[in-house]
C-alpha cells in the first residue's frame, strides 16, 4: 500500500481558481501545499478552448486579478493572450515548484478517524489537511443526443476540444449550437468553408462587442500611471454591475440594451425573414447575453443557411431535420456547452459518510453554504461552486471573493485549534432556501427559455442572484458561528 504524503493543503486545478488560491495561500505564509492538475499547464478553460475566435467576453482589465496587471493589446482578450497571462502570473508567483501536471485526481476521502483529506491520483496519494476544489464549472464539454451521431463518417468534436489538425477550408461544415462559443466560431468558419449550416434551437440576445485595440499611448499609461489601472478596472466593474438590477429585480430595466441587441440585428441582416428567425422570443438576460459584431453578417453571408428545425438525426454523412431535408457535410462542430448543473468533480469527493458529493446533490440538489462548503465535507472548499457564477462580469472577482474567505477559514481553524470545520445542516439549508426564494424573482427564472442556468427540477444552481459587491460582503469573514 502506497503511504500518503502529507501535505497541508491539496489544490485541485490550475485555471483561474485554483492559481488565485495557490497564490495567495502562499503570500499568507501557507506554503505547504500541492496542486494537482490534469493538463499538462496551468490556464483550465483558457488551455482547453483553443477554437477559432476564442475570446472573453469581459473586457481584459476586468477578466484579471486585481493584484496582477497586464499589457493587454486589446479591451477584449483573445484566448492566446489570456493563456499567456495566466502562464505569466503563475511564472512571476513563485508557487510553480507545486504543481503537479498531468495529474488528474481519481479520488478524494475524508479519513474521519486522521481528520484529514486522502488524495489518491494515478502519481500517488496524498493526505491533505485542506482540500480546495478550484476545478470550474466549464470543465467538461457536454455533448448533444444526436440519433446516430457516432455513425457520422467525416470529423466531428466539440468547441472546447478542437481539432486543429482538420482543414476546414471549402468544406461542408454544420455547427451545432448559438451559444457564447458558437457565435465566436460561426464569423471564422463562415470565412473560410464552402458551405456552413447553423443548428439553433433558440436564438440568444446579442450585443455589439465594443472591441478595439489599445494605442501604444494607452498601453503606456496603463503600465506607468500610478493608479491608473485601478481606477480604469473600477470604472468597468461598475459599469457591468449596473445589469444586476435588470437581470435579479425588474427586467424592464433592460430596455436600452434590449434596443441595442435589436439594432444589431438590423445592423447585420437585411434580409426580413432571416431577422425574424434570428430574434430572440424570451427575456432580455433569461440566458446569457452574447457580444459579437460579426456573427448575424456570418449568418446573412452567402455561403450560410441558418437551420432552425430540430435535428431528427444524422446519418454517415448527412444532418437530417425534422422536416425530412438532409443536409450533407464534411464535418460537424457541436458547441453544446458544459456540465454545469452536473459537475463531474463531484463524483470523485467523499465525504464524512462516505457518500460522494454527487450522491449527495442527487438528494439535495447541487448548493453549497456561500458556494463554498458544504456539511458532511469537512475542510472542503469549493471555488466557482454552486451560485456562484455570473452572466454579466468577471468571475475573478468572485474568485478572490471566495479565496480571500477559504484563508480565513484556515486562519481561525489554526487559531482555535481546530481539527476541522464543517457548515452546520442547518444554516446551509437556510442559505440555500433564502437564495432560491430570491433567485424567483430574477428574469433567469421568470423570463420564459430554457437556460444551462437550470438543472433537471428548474432550479438555477448556477448563478449569483445579486450584485457581486453583495457577494463580496457576504464572504468577507469567517463566519464561525456557522460551522461546527
Amino acid at each position: 500500500m502506497t503511504t500518503p504524503r502529507l501535505v497541508d493543503h491539496a489544490i485541485v486545478g490550475s485555471g483561474f481558481a485554483g492559481l488565485c488560491a495557490a497564490i495567495k495561500l502562499q503570500e499568507a505564509g501557507e506554503t505547504d501545499f500541492v496542486v494537482l492538475e490534469k493538463g499538462s499547464d496551468v490556464g483550465g478553460t483558457w488551455r482547453d478552448n483553443t477554437y477559432p475566435g476564442a475570446t472573453c467576453d469581459v473586457p481584459s482589465q476586468l477578466y484579471s486579478y486585481s493584484f496582477a496587471g497586464y499589457d493587454w493589446s486589446n479591451s477584449y482578450s483573445p484566448q492566446p493572450e489570456i493563456q499567456s497571462y495566466i502562464r505569466q502570473v503563475a511564472a512571476d508567483s513563485g508557487t510553480l515548484d507545486r504543481f503537479l501536471f498531468d495529474t488528474p485526481l481519481t479520488d478524494a476521502a475524508w479519513d474521519e478517524a486522521e481528520r484529514r483529506w486522502t488524495v489518491t491520483t494515478p502519481r500517488g496519494v496524498w493526505s491533505a489537511r485542506f482540500l480546495v476544489v478550484g476545478a470550474g464549472a466549464l470543465e467538461e464539454p457536454k455533448l448533444p443526443d444526436l440519433a446516430g451521431l457516432e455513425g457520422f463518417q467525416g470529423e466531428v468534436f466539440h468547441s472546447a476540444r478542437w481539432d486543429h489538425g482538420v482543414d476546414l477550408t471549402g468544406k461542408r461544415v454544420a455547427v451545432v449550437g448559438t451559444g457564447a462559443s458558437a457565435i465566436q466560431i460561426i464569423p471564422e468558419l463562415q470565412r473560410v468553408v464552402g458551405r456552413l449550416d447553423v443548428y439553433q434551437r433558440t436564438a440568444p440576445w446579442v450585443i455589439p462587442r465594443n472591441d478595439r485595440p489599445y494605442s501604444r499611448l494607452e498601453r503606456a499609461a496603463l503600465r506607468r500611471v500610478p493608479g491608473l489601472r485601478r481606477l480604469y478596472r473600477t470604472g468597468l466593474y461598475w459599469s457591468h454591475e449596473a445589469y444586476v438590477p435588470a437581470f435579479t429585480l425588474q427586467p424592464r430595466i433592460a430596455a436600452p440594451a434590449r434596443l441595442l441587441a435589436l439594432r444589431n440585428i438590423d445592423k447585420g441582416i437585411a434580409d426580413p425573414a432571416l431577422r425574424e428567425r434570428v430574434r430572440p422570443t424570451f427575456a432580455f438576460g433569461c440566458k446569457r447575453v452574447l457580444r459579437s459584431n460579426t456573427y448575424y453578417p456570418a449568418l446573412a453571408a452567402d455561403n450560410a443557411d441558418l437551420v432552425t428545425d430540430p435535428i431528427a438525426k444524422v446519418t454517415g454523412t448527412a444532418v437530417v431535420t425534422a422536416d425530412g431535408t438532409e443536409r450533407e457535410i464534411d464535418v460537424l462542430v457541436v458547441a453544446t456547452g458544459f456540465h454545469t448543473t452536473d459537475l463531474p468533480i463531484a463524483h470523485h469527493l467523499r465525504g464524512r459518510t462516505g457518500h460522494t458529493l454527487a450522491e449527495t446533490w442527487e438528494r439535495t440538489g447541487m448548493a453549497a453554504y456561500k458556494g463554498t462548503t458544504v456539511p458532511d465535507f469537512p475542510n472542503l472548499f469549493l471555488l466557482v461552486g454552486p451560485n456562484t457564477g455570473q452572466g454579466h462580469t468577471s468571475m475573478i472577482f468572485m474568485i478572490e471573493s471566495q479565496v480571500a474567505y477559504v484563508l480565513d477559514a484556515i486562519r481561525t481553524v489554526r487559531r482555535r485549534g481546530l481539527a476541522a470545520v464543517e457548515p452546520r445542516a442547518d444554516v446551509a439549508a437556510s442559505w440555500n432556501r433564502s437564495l432560491q426564494r430570491r433567485m424567483r424573482r430574477t428574469v433567469w427564472t421568470t423570463g420564459g427559455c430554457q437556460s444551462w442556468y437550470l438543472d433537471e427540477h428548474g432550479r438555477n444552481t448556477t448563478l449569483w442572484p445579486r450584485s457581486t459587491a453583495d457577494f463580496r460582503r457576504r464572504l468577507a469573514s469567517f463566519d464561525m458561528e456557522a460551522y461546527s
